[in-house]
């Protein structure tokens, strides 16, 4: 049997992140060539194609391949943790890559690079901040070992543990005739402006959400930034509907006041979670980090609306965002 070498495990572990061979080969800092051999040898070893080479078409990884590369990823993983030493009674050391919804990131990721580093300092955090499919894909690829995203509409495939807990709100100007209600019910907002924030999948799950009571929202605006609806809400142009966070102040970012308040009955609850493909182990360190993210966070929200996993089919599997 063909050797194979740790080397060379590296070396195909990351080429999911790559649609050619030269990239691949200039990010590893190695001649194409010796790519290419390395990747030969390794299809020898196997006695299977794990890559079509077309200079036309770029690289692509086969079925074998793609396998090959999450268990040369989980073997190159492992390795570093012997080096670095992770066992019981010894301090963590080296990096954890951190994703993040894209949504919610400023609420959450300046509490986890402030608190983190001063437990465990000999941990450095990377940070990628994206979409949920952009999350997704770096998972997959191996570019990150954990992501917080909200527990909606996930694919099979991946663990999760819960960090907090949120739900639907209303962002209000505070002079707004219903500022002054500690509650409020989608019926008192139908005839209301409302600034909508416009993105997938957040559009179809408020209409969804007044359609269900027979009502629909009057849209005053629709943008697409959450910083903006905020802004038009400070100005008193109308009201928002956005999911809770963390750390998030009553005010836009010009700096004029916003009132917060509950739906009751609760719309739209879910949980942000962090997840990971269930073919890879947690890192000590990535879990290390979510156990400090659970600590910080996970006493936020309205912990008794929520359900333990979002419900198929229904409002608790509705968030966005």
């Amino acid at each position: 049997m063909a050797e194979v070498s740790l080397r060379q495990l590296e070396l195909f572990a990351a080429l999911p992140n790559f649609t050619t061979l030269s990239a691949a080969a200039a990010h590893l800092h190695i001649s194409e060539s010796a790519l290419s051999q390395a990747v030969t040898s390794l299809e020898r070893a196997v006695g299977e194609q794990l890559c079509v080479r077309r200079k036309a078409r770029g690289l692509t990884l086969t079925p074998t391949g793609q396998q090959f590369a999450r268990q040369a990823r989980q073997i190159v993983a492992d390795t570093q943790e012997l080096v670095l030493g992770t066992g019981r009674g010894q301090e963590l050391r080296g990096p954890v890559k951190l994703g993040c919804y894209s949504t919610f990131a400023t609420n959450v990721v300046p509490e986890l690079l402030e608190g983190f580093p001063k437990r465990h300092p000999g941990v450095r955090i990377e940070i990628m901040v994206g979409t949920k499919e952009e999350l997704l894909s770096a998972l997959e690829a191996g570019r990150l070992d954990v992501a917080l995203v909200y527990d909606v509409s996930l694919p099979i495939g991946y663990r999760r543990r819960k960090v907090y807990g949120t739900e639907l709100e209303v962002h209000l100007h505070p002079d707004h005739p219903l500022a002054t209600a500690s509650t409020l019910d989608l019926p008192d907002l139908a005839g209301e402006p409302y600034i909508q924030f416009d993105a997938t999948p957040s559009t179809v799950n408020v209409t969804d959400a007044f359609a269900a009571r027979g009502l629909e929202p009057t849209i005053a605006a629709r943008v697409t930034e959450i910083g903006l609806v905020e802004a038009l809400v400070g100005r008193g142009l109308g009201y928002g509907l956005l999911m809770s966070r963390p750390n998030a102040l009553p005010m836009s970012l010009e700096g004029r006041p916003v009132v917060i308040r509950p739906l009751d009955p609760p719309v739209t609850v879910s949980h942000v979670v962090g997840i990971w493909p269930d073919d890879m182990n947690l890192t000590p360190r990535a879990s290390a980090l979510l156990d400090f993210a659970l600590e910080k966070l996970g006493g936020y929200g309205r912990a008794e609306v929520l359900p333990d996993r979002a419900a198929p089919g229904g409002t608790a599997a509705t968030a966005s965002t």
